[in-house]
C-alpha cells in the first residue's frame, strides 16, 4: 500500500496506478455543501483568492461534523464520504483553477471532469462507503474553518490526516476509470446475456 504525503507534485500523482491502494498524510480541505462548492467557483470566477491554498493539494467529499471545544478552538468528530458525481457541475472548474492533485470521495466523476483531471494531473480517490469509524481514526487536528455561517458539514474545512484510508485509485491521471472499465464490463455481459441461444 503506498503513502502519500500532501502536498503532491504533477509527477507523484501520474505515477499513480488505477486499482492502486493508498494511505494519505497531511492537509486535506472538504467540504460536502453545493452552496460551498458554486462560492469556491464564484471565487475563482471573480479573482478572489480562497480562504484556504489548494494547489498541489486534496479536496474531497468527505462529511464531517466540527464544532468549537469551550477553550474556543475546534474538533472533527467524523469522516464520511459522500457521492462525488453531486458536485460534476463544479469539479472540473475547481480541479484547474485551484490547481488540485487529488480529488475524491464515492462514486466517480463524469467525463468532464476527469478530462479537467488529465490537463491538470489530478487524480480521483474512491473512499469505502459507511467506512466512517476507519476513515476518522486519520483526522489528527483541525487547521482551518471558513464559512462558518453554514452547517458544520457544508463549511470549507482543512484537517491534519495522518494515514487516511484505505483508498482506492478509482481515476488516475491519465484518464483511466474503474467506474468506465465496470461498466463496459457489465453491458458486455447484459449484452452477451440478451444473444445467448434459448435452451431447446
Amino acid at each position: 500500500m503506498k503513502q502519500l504525503h500532501l502536498p503532491l507534485s504533477r509527477a507523484d500523482v501520474e505515477a499513480l496506478e488505477l486499482g492502486e491502494l493508498v494511505l494519505l498524510s497531511g492537509q486535506a480541505t472538504m467540504s460536502i455543501g453545493l452552496p460551498t462548492h458554486q462560492r469556491m467557483v464564484d471565487h475563482l470566477d471573480s479573482g478572489t483568492a480562497l480562504p484556504v491554498d489548494l494547489r498541489d493539494g486534496a479536496f474531497f467529499h468527505l462529511s464531517c461534523f466540527n464544532r468549537e471545544r469551550p477553550d474556543g478552538s475546534a474538533e472533527a468528530l467524523y469522516l464520511n464520504p459522500t457521492t462525488s458525481t453531486r458536485y460534476d457541475a463544479y469539479m472540473p472548474r475547481l480541479i484547474e483553477g485551484c490547481g488540485l492533485r487529488l480529488v475524491g470521495g464515492k462514486g466517480g466523476l463524469g467525463d468532464a471532469s476527469v478530462q479537467a483531471m488529465q490537463r491538470q494531473g489530478c487524480a480521483y480517490l474512491s473512499f469505502l462507503g459507511g467506512g466512517c469509524t476507519l476513515l476518522s481514526q486519520a483526522i489528527r487536528r483541525v487547521v482551518s474553518v471558513h464559512w462558518t455561517e453554514a452547517i458544520a458539514q457544508f463549511r470549507l474545512l482543512t484537517l491534519e490526516l495522518s494515514g487516511l484510508g484505505p483508498a482506492t485509485v478509482a481515476i488516475d491521471a491519465h484518464g483511466r476509470s474503474l467506474y468506465q472499465q465496470l461498466q463496459a464490463q457489465a453491458s458486455q455481459r447484459l449484452q452477451a446475456s440478451r444473444i445467448r441461444p434459448a435452451r431447446e
